[in-house]
């Protein structure tokens, strides 16, 4: 089966986890990154150090106690992480017919999304999946990726978000931001991110900036080069 690529805002969205052991904590650490709330766990065994972290977070909720059909009232997103197969199945049967996302950790088929494996640079991700069909090929290709994109593109995307509401407040048409920005892109200034070479990144600014936002590259290179 081949999936639908999509990247989905969970912020302020309900979610659910029920299952909170190796991998649960994972999909939790990453629900919660990403905003989700409420974001409820139901985990009927005693919480370690590591869930009790998680559930000290901003909207997190913790139920110490069986999972319950009503959990999934009002639920955008369900992950089934226990260790018991037929309950994940079950969760996911029922997703189903409420018409909630539901991923199934260890069964992935059977649920309607797969969470890709993700390469992380600030605000830039990069996300990897083989339909399941090997594991093992999504690991190396993560490797590559990790080795081939630094920091050096996150602080491109903090410069950017630094930059982008300035170029647009000037009241240019489009087509000629667009190609200020290609230029940026295509330009020494991720060398120089790299490198923390701020003479360089200045020097790229100078070159490719209309001169009414000349007086903003210090602000702009601010502990990134």
């Amino acid at each position: 089966m081949r999936y639908y690529p999509m990247f989905v805002s969970l912020v302020g969205r309900s979610c659910l986890v029920v299952g909170a052991g190796q991998v649960g904590l994972r999909k939790i650490a990453s629900l919660a990154d990403c905003g989700a709330s409420p974001l409820v766990i139901v985990e009927r065994g005693a919480p370690d150090e590591a869930l009790l972290a998680l559930a000290a977070r901003p909207g997190v909720q913790l139920a110490q106690r069986d999972f319950e059909p009503s959990d999934l009232d009002g639920m955008f997103l369900v992950v089934a992480a226990t260790s018991n197969p037929q309950l994940n199945r079950r969760i996911g049967a029922m997703c189903q017919e409420r018409g909630i996302l539901c991923n199934i950790v260890d069964a992935p088929d059977e649920g309607n999304f797969i969470v890709p494996s993700c390469v992380n640079r600030g605000e830039l991700s990069i996300a990897i999946s083989t339909g399941g069909q090997s594991p093992a090929l999504t690991k190396r290709i993560r490797k590559d990726l990790q080795d081939r994109f630094g920091e050096e593109y996150a602080r491109f995307l903090r410069l950017m978000s630094r930059l982008r509401p300035n170029v647009l407040a000037l009241g240019r048409e489009t087509q000629t931001n667009s190609a200020l920005f290609r230029a940026l892109v295509g330009s020494r200034l991720l060398e120089a991110l790299r490198h923390g070479d701020g003479s360089l990144a200045r020097t790229e600014l100078l070159a490719l900036l209309p001169q009414e936002l000349h007086h903003l590259i210090p602000e702009l290179l601010d502990g990134l080069a």
